[in-house]
């Protein structure tokens, strides 16, 4: 099953269907590119993903896909 480490160690799972630690987003201006009926997964297909480690509270933002590195944020 694929995981990720977060920065202190805590791994968190990315494998589960549904994931509770994945959040899936859209921006603004590309989901009003979406109206009248939605095609759920090309929807899908258009979103960015972050998951969040229920630990320290990080959010890892995968804005260029799951493939490459994603960026870290933290809570001030």
């Amino acid at each position: 099953m694929p995981e990720m480490n977060c920065r202190f160690g805590n791994i968190i799972p990315m494998g589960e269907i549904p994931n509770p630690n994945e959040w899936l987003f859209i921006s603004d201006v590309e989901y009003d590119k979406f109206f009248d009926t939605i095609d759920a997964e090309v929807l899908y297909m258009q979103m960015k993903g972050m998951l969040k480690c229920d630990q320290c509270g990080r959010l890892w933002f995968f804005w260029n896909g799951y493939d490459k590195e994603p960026i870290c944020y933290i809570q001030e």
